[in-house]
């Protein structure tokens, strides 16, 4: 096994969820039918290889299940900065012992942690 390769995020209404994706700097990897009316909508990190997708088909997956996943930051500030510019809000930096956090919710409430590692 070498990496995860795309996490799915459960969301209520995929194309608010894209938008919010897109004003984080996400961009899109793949948009395609997919299962009848469903969409596959594929999103990648500027700087990663794990991407994400987001859902509304797994039934033990609802919208807004998915917490505390960690997305790395070089530039914690200058990343919170650009965020806060796309009118995404983020919370305090909390400095910890391993590295500097800030977590940001999507519009379903799935919540993300940026993480700047202490060098």
């Amino acid at each position: 096994m070498n990496r995860i390769d795309v996490l799915s995020v459960p969301v209520s209404d995929q194309q608010r969820a894209k938008e919010f994706y897109l004003k984080m700097g996400l961009h899109i990897v793949v948009e395609a039918p997919f299962q009848g009316d469903q969409l596959w909508i594929q999103m990648g990190f500027p700087k990663g290889e794990t991407t994400i997708t987001l859902v509304t088909w797994f039934p033990k997956m609802p919208a807004g299940s998915l917490q505390a996943a960690v997305i790395n930051t070089d530039d914690i500030a200058g990343d919170i900065k650009k965020l806060t510019a796309n009118g995404i809000e983020v919370g305090k930096i909390d400095d910890t012992p391993w590295g500097k956090f800030a977590s940001i919710e999507d519009p379903d409430g799935n919540t993300w942690s940026l993480n700047q590692k202490n060098a």
